[in-house]
């Protein structure tokens, strides 16, 4: 497949890890246990003595929050674990494994360059009231930050370890950790964007004996007359991803990035087709805003290096099976026959002259 990429002028972005933990590391316990981590970093070693002669970017893991999120707070990933405590653990030994696998890469010299890719969700307050810009400071501590910070900076923030400490919820560390993790920072972020989060302070108070959640801090807020995506329930605010990239630019040395997911799924496409192709102009809207104000934010300085769609053709999820299709291309499913979306072609002009003007 590399090979084939590079034969093809495509450079290849490789991604060590998407979910997918082997089940015999999975039953000794994931990245819960430091087993599992030097299994990880043995693995990427693998990967890099076969592969870094042809790969120059490579990306520790995709959307590491994701995990933690489903598989020990909200339940819905494998192991489905309620348990903020274990939880923390998994992602403190998933930053662990980052700065390890980025150590291996640099100690051996390989020449290209290693990061991450996470899914960053801007919170927004419900008001400028000081409870609610609050309550999205503490959402944006534990769903952005909390990853976002040791990776490019080398040390988690503050407040979110005072936080966790009050709940008596720390990982177990080390000193030796703490000082791999704060000298082996990543050299690119890939950000993957797809709706923001608005939150407001809590109007009831959380009750004691439940098991921790971020949410003890907040809650979600609807915003009236948002623009929405009915088929995932998400939002759509293409400023979000001004807003990311300010922000990096900002408060983040304006580390080199790109945007590496974004898209739109829509349920049973087949109903715009038109002249043999999905005539699919809400994706083109859809991919066109963000465009708009992802060039926005580069004018004014923020060292964004691209965009990547998701996805290049229509997908298989392991959530939802097929039900959302996100493609430039088609797939049916019955004959296997592959065709370009409206989407596609304007993609590809897009491409071609480095914008548009419409």
């Amino acid at each position: 497949v590399i090979d084939s990429l590079i034969e093809n002028n495509i450079e290849p972005f490789v991604n060590l890890y998407h979910f997918d933990m082997p089940y015999e590391k999975q039953k000794k316990g994931g990245f819960e246990s430091l087993e599992v981590v030097e299994g990880y970093v043995d693995y990427s070693r693998k990967c890099f003595e076969l592969f870094a002669d042809r790969v120059k970017y490579w990306f520790t893991f995709n959307e590491p929050i994701v995990p933690v999120e489903g598989g020990y707070l909200y339940n819905f990933h494998y192991p489905n674990i309620v348990d903020a405590k274990r939880g923390f653990q998994v992602a403190y030994n998933t930053i662990l494994a980052n700065a390890k696998v980025i150590k291996e890469y640099k100690e051996s010299g390989y020449d290209g360059k290693i990061g991450i890719i996470l899914n960053l969700t801007p919170s927004y307050p419900r008001s400028k009231n000081e409870a609610d810009v609050k309550a999205a400071e503490i959402a944006d501590l534990f769903f952005n930050r909390s990853f976002l910070d040791p990776v490019t900076k080398g040390y988690y923030p503050e407040q979110l370890v005072d936080i966790i400490k009050h709940h008596d919820l720390l990982p177990t560390f080390t000193q030796d950790d703490l000082e791999i993790i704060k000298n082996y920072t990543v050299d690119l972020l890939g950000v993957n964007y797809y709706q923001p989060r608005r939150v407001k302070a809590r109007e009831t108070l959380p009750n004691p004996n439940s098991p921790f959640f971020p949410e003890y801090y907040f809650e979600n807020y609807e915003m009236p007359g948002r623009k929405m995506n009915p088929y995932r329930g998400w939002e759509i605010y293409p400023k979000g991803i001004y807003d990311i990239m300010i922000n990096l630019k900002d408060n983040y040395s304006n580390i080199e990035s790109f945007i590496s997911e974004n898209g739109m799924g829509v349920e049973n496409e087949s109903r715009f087709i038109e002249n043999g192709k999905i005539n699919d102009t809400y994706r083109i809207d859809f991919v066109k805003s963000h465009l708009i104000w992802l060039n926005k934010a580069i004018v004014e300085g923020a060292n964004c290096r691209g965009y990547h769609m998701w996805t290049f053709m229509d997908n298989w999820s392991w959530m939802n099976a097929y039900k959302n299709r996100y493609g430039f291309v088609s797939i049916d499913l019955e004959t296997m026959e592959r065709t370009i979306k409206e989407s596609g072609r304007w993609f590809k002009e897009v491409s071609s002259s480095n914008g548009f003007t419409d």
